[in-house]
């Protein structure tokens, strides 16, 4: 297929990369035109501006938006929409609040546009491992644009089935799920469920990094000498990765940090919340459902603008390698 990409930033370029390596056809649009280049000496077809973007772009067009959420993917969405045809497709695949999502899917509809939520997880390492696809619209956009989940999404790989799986029963359309990649529901579901999936993120987090920090204080001079122990973090990290039940992809790339500087010494511990973590808590209000964990490692990425632990040094530390998440003031 044609896809046109928007943004070429950290996931961005890499999914442009790996969709060019299944065969698609790429233009590429970037407010840096030095990185349009680069992607164009890779074989992607680059533009000069939003419209140049859309003149290169084959009807039915669609457009892949990988730009920061808020203001920027707002006015991106709408110039898109400005420009686009009955029939045409824009994708908003950052991490966009899903109101936000309902409210231009509704807009778009008037206009024939079809609009498409697709929340994304795979960070800095999806160009190799694939990226997990929860996405939003309606059937006829989601199924045309298949070839290109299917390109990003990780496949089966070599993740054994779910036991009982195989006895489920059938749905209406295939199930891809195995494969990373699913069509939650209607407009916003699918940044609605990736949405949950980054509180979740939160929670495991900072579970981690609280265990790791006792871990780290268990030598503390209050403790009575008898039981203080000096434990080695990394060996603890990677142990844990080989057969224990808290073993994740979390837990390895924390192995890794830890290799790399046991101390986390180039880390300051000043954690951002990128927003999602917000929304689920105030979707859980909305539900009234109880979120005790969830809500509280949020108001520690709170704190941790205040004061920094070894526990936050070790979220930091995570962020960056799963997303090349840098520190403010860091370069």
């Amino acid at each position: 297929m044609q896809l046109g990409m928007v943004g070429l930033g950290r996931m961005g370029a890499n999914m442009t990369r790996r969709l060019m390596r299944g065969g698609h056809e790429l233009v590429v649009s970037d407010l840096s035109q030095d990185t349009v280049k680069g992607l164009a000496g890779e074989g992607a077809i680059g533009s000069a501006s939003l419209d140049d973007f859309v003149g290169k772009l084959k009807a039915p067009r669609a457009a892949w938006v990988m730009v920061p959420a808020g203001g920027p993917t707002e006015k991106t969405v709408q110039t898109l929409a400005d420009r686009f045809q009955a029939g045409d497709t824009i994708i908003d695949g950052g991490n966009s609040y899903f109101k936000d999502d309902v409210r231009r899917a509704e807009q778009f509809k008037s206009k024939g546009i079809h609009y498409v939520d697709v929340g994304t997880s795979g960070g800095v390492w999806g160009i190799d491992r694939g990226y997990c696809m929860m996405i939003g619209g309606p059937d006829e956009a989601v199924q045309r644009l298949d070839p290109i989940f299917k390109t990003l999404a990780p496949g089966r790989g070599d993740i054994g089935r779910t036991p009982g799986r195989d006895k489920m029963p059938a749905g209406t359309s295939p199930n891809t799920a195995e494969d990373g990649y699913i069509h939650c529901g209607p407009s916003g579901s699918g940044h609605f469920v990736k949405m949950v999936h980054n509180g979740i993120e939160y929670g495991m987090m900072q579970a981690y990094a609280e265990g790791f920090d006792i871990f780290k204080n268990a030598d503390s001079k209050d403790l009575p000498e008898n039981i203080r122990y000096s434990l080695n973090l990394p060996d603890i990290a990677e142990v844990w990765r080989r057969g224990s039940v808290v073993s994740s992809w979390l837990l390895d790339l924390t192995a890794m940090a830890l290799v790399e500087n046991p101390n986390l010494s180039e880390y300051s511990g000043f954690v951002q919340d990128s927003g999602e973590g917000r929304w689920t808590i105030q979707a859980a209000l909305e539900e009234a459902v109880p979120a005790e964990v969830l809500t509280a490692a949020l108001y520690t990425r709170f704190r941790s603008r205040q004061e920094h632990t070894f526990a936050e040094k070790m979220l930091s530390a995570m962020r960056q390698k799963f997303g090349g998440h840098v520190e403010p003031g860091k370069h």
